[in-house]
């Protein structure tokens, strides 16, 4: 095999996972030849989500994990009056999927709230390589193990009654997972809609947005449509009652 070829292989497989949490569970590896093809092969690219789709349903078979490539799926689960309860948002570079590998259905739904782009990962397969690649299998539980600390925090931060902390702890989690990611984790879009964020957070679709009015007149924050700049990194730290080791000049 060509140098030239396997040149080609990588530079394939860098660009399309370059971006997403695969990286942490390939890249960094160093691989022979036919297992970067067995791992690429395992991969599957999947079509575009349209806003409104869902990537799976609550009950179904648990047969895949899924990478967000491009875009933003909400999961939520059904509630017995058939409402959603939103349990969190997903964005590029993030894997979802992981808890139906205990009970082998999906417990959640996922639907895509804007224009999404997966990559799944057939969990049989993945398991089948991770024999093969036991670094592979100690990434994943790494993610599986990040996933539970920021579902963790999440639940204590959002456990807060003030309406201003819990819009700031969620501006401090979305920040810090693009951050995490190599993006800005002070200026950023916040995709789902205004009614989402209040059915996340459990606060009135109103209070929502006086809150985002009184953060951008105190200075805290820039809003442009969508568009979210932290300008006050520190007030809304205090706000969230987080912590970080970056400041407003970090990955911006």
């Amino acid at each position: 095999m060509s140098l030239a070829y396997n040149t080609n292989l990588k530079n394939k497989l860098t660009s399309q996972c370059k971006n997403c949490s695969l990286s942490s569970l390939c890249l960094p590896l160093v691989l022979k030849d036919e297992d970067i093809n067995c791992l690429d092969q395992i991969i599957e690219r999947k079509k575009p989500l349209k806003k409104g789709d869902f990537l799976f349903h609550q009950g179904d078979p648990f047969e895949s994990i899924y990478a967000v490539r491009t875009g933003t799926l909400k999961v939520f689960n059904m509630t017995d009056s058939g409402e959603e309860q939103i349990t969190t948002f997903y964005y590029p570079g993030e894997l979802l999927g992981l808890s139906g590998i205990n009970t082998k259905v999906y417990p959640i739904s996922a639907k895509a709230i804007e224009t999404t782009t997966v990559c799944e990962i057939p969990f049989y397969r993945l398991e089948e390589l991770s024999n093969k690649i036991p670094t592979l299998k100690n990434q994943l539980f790494k993610i599986m193990s990040r996933q539970i600390c920021d579902g963790q925090q999440m639940i204590v931060l959002l456990g807060k009654k003030n309406a201003d902390e819990k819009v700031a702890s969620l501006l401090m989690n979305i920040g810090l997972r693009f951050k995490r990611r190599g993006y800005s984790g002070t200026s950023f879009r916040l995709s789902m809609s205004r009614n989402e964020i209040s059915n996340y957070l459990g606060l009135a679709i109103e209070t929502v947005s006086r809150v985002m009015t009184r953060f951008q007149k105190k200075g805290l924050i820039k809003a442009n449509g969508k568009e979210i700049s932290i300008t006050n990194l520190e007030e809304i730290q205090k706000l969230a009652g987080v912590i970080t080791e970056y400041d407003n000049t970090s990955n911006t």
